[in-house]
């Protein structure tokens, strides 16, 4: 008779999930404020397609996703997630040229609480919603520096997570492991080529962009994707989605710290409405009675 394996061992207190998820919360909005510390040597287009080119690579080498034997529907969902994926890297860094990197997140946080509200059919859900509006109508009704292109780009960086969750479950049926995210990272850096070289030009081949785009690479891609997978095999639905919610107030902070960036009373105030409607949504579907 075979010795029984071992029992998985539990995390340790301090390798918590939660401190999973506020890791890579931390991680990624501090690759950000590095990214755009980026934008003084190279085009924003450049930077994103470096973070998506190193991602790639770094997730390549550990990876090492199987390719042959595929289908074309794996083939299809990974090209989409993946395209998801680089439009709304390209997007955000766009935005953070514009405006700040705290009230471009507060924005491009809009796409994943419309996922997590769109399939709700109670009249009470309606008030994340409103709130989540009133957020963003402040920005338009009261003077601010903010640029309307640097909206929109958030706007459409949102979309593009938004899409970007929806496919997630998909690839990760369809692709075991972190093979999804590395196929799809690989797909981005691909889309964004031709882009990503000629926005960028000599200043790519600067040692100083190359290093610096590593590890944003690594602080907004490989750090927090590792940390959330592992997190989320471990951790309710409901709770990951309210600890998500702070990524506006992180990237506000990680923006201050590393930019010296700050927000004025309307930004905040938007910021707080996007957070409190997003924490309400995910308690609200995580207390809500499953489907028939």
């Amino acid at each position: 008779m075979s010795a029984r394996p071992p029992a998985p061992r539990s995390l340790p207190a301090w390798l918590s999930p939660v401190w999973l998820v506020l890791g890579a919360i931390v991680s990624v909005q501090v690759g950000a404020a590095f990214a755009k510390s980026l934008f003084a040597l190279t085009d924003p287009t450049a930077v994103a397609w470096l973070r998506m080119a190193a991602a790639a690579a770094i997730f390549w080498v550990f990876a090492r996703p199987r390719l042959r034997g595929r289908t074309w529907p794996e083939w299809r969902v990974v090209i989409g997630y993946g395209i998801a994926l680089a439009t709304m890297n390209w997007a955000i860094y766009q935005s953070f040229a514009r405006i700040p990197i705290g009230l471009a997140v507060t924005i491009e946080f809009l796409g994943p609480l419309a996922v997590a509200l769109v399939g709700s059919r109670r009249a009470r859900d309606l008030v994340w919603v409103g709130l989540a509006a009133v957020g963003v109508t402040l920005l338009g009704v009261f003077p601010t520096t903010v640029d309307w292109a640097g909206i929109g780009f958030a706007l459409l960086a949102g979309a593009a997570w938004a899409a970007y969750i929806v496919l997630s479950g998909p690839t990760g049926a369809a692709w075991e492991g972190v093979t999804g995210v590395s196929v799809g990272s690989l797909v981005g850096a691909l889309v964004f080529l031709v882009p990503g070289l000629v926005a960028g030009g000599s200043s790519l081949w600067q040692p100083r962009v190359a290093v610096l785009a590593v590890v944003v690479g690594v602080l907004s891609s490989v750090i927090p994707y590792g940390l959330e997978m592992v997190a989320r095999r471990r951790i309710p639905a409901g709770v990951f989605g309210i600890l998500m919610s702070l990524e506006p107030a992180a990237a506000a902070l990680a923006a201050l710290l590393v930019l010296g960036e700050q927000l004025g009373w309307v930004e905040l105030v938007a910021m707080a409405c996007v957070i409190v409607a997003s924490v309400g949504s995910t308690r609200a579907l995580a207390k809500a009675p499953a489907p028939n």
